[in-house]
């Protein structure tokens, strides 16, 4: 019996290489479907105000490619819960929706939300998406009492920051600290009755020792490092090598 895939592939780093030139390509749908054929779970995409990277038509062609193409895969949309995010998700209905408290001129989500700041803002966005029938997810730090807030926002899942995290690849006494407080938040939110997703700078080299301690991780999201390890392997067999690291395969 095949394990199923807790890999949701981010393609952000994709549409940032085509947009260098007014061209189509590389094509952020086919290189999604590429990593969907190849046993993902699904797509990841946060859709910027700027479309920096993910452009509003991305999001519809990725939609419309994952109803019609790949019945099963799932679509994840990341951002943070303007009007304009909330209009995008209650028109294309992905899967999931991964709330973030990104400044719009931030270079990627680096930092949970604030749930002192923004308790009232959570459970009105998660309210409408749950009344949409897309599951919610919220991001928080590596803090075990961030989840039972999250709880309280009336989310279904968190993801973890792990960017501390793989950020200690040169310094491992550093990187077992920085796991300890991933483990510790993820065991707090399974205690709060959550879901666990993870995501930020995680490799085929750290992930391992991450799913060895939190086996019951629901899902990871990974873009610059699977996107770092297709570049010299391909679409495909960077899947192979994620799951094989997340002891899929």
């Amino acid at each position: 019996m095949k394990t199923p895939s807790r890999l949701s592939v981010n393609v952000n780093a994709v549409a940032v290489l085509r947009n260098r030139r007014d061209l189509p390509w590389p094509s952020v749908t086919h290189l999604s479907a590429l990593a969907l054929n190849a046993g993902a779970k699904g797509i990841t995409i946060h859709p910027r105000p700027d479309e920096r990277h993910i452009r509003h038509s991305d999001v519809l062609d990725l939609s419309q490619m994952l109803k019609t193409e790949q019945q099963g895969k799932e679509l994840c949309l990341e951002g943070y819960p303007d009007q304009r995010f909330m209009d995008l998700i209650e028109k294309v209905r992905p899967t999931q929706v991964l709330f973030v408290p990104d400044d719009p001129s931030q270079q990627t989500s680096d930092h949970g939300w604030d749930f002192a700041a923004h308790m009232d803002l959570l459970k009105e966005v998660i309210a409408k998406a749950k009344s949409w029938d897309i599951r919610t997810s919220l991001f928080v730090d590596p803090d075990p009492t961030q989840p039972a807030l999250a709880a309280e926002a009336g989310a279904e899942r968190i993801e973890i920051y792990t960017g501390p995290y793989g950020a200690c690849y040169s310094d491992k006494e550093a990187e077992k600290h920085e796991l300890e407080k991933v483990v510790a938040t993820a065991q707090a939110a399974k205690a709060a009755g959550l879901l666990v997703n993870a995501g930020h700078d995680l490799t085929v080299e750290n992930l391992p020792a991450l799913i060895e301690r939190v086996p019951y991780i629901s899902e990871v999201s990974i873009g610059h490092g699977f996107t770092a390890d297709a570049l010299i392997y391909g679409f495909a067999e960077s899947v192979r090598r994620f799951r094989k690291a997340l002891a899929e395969i």
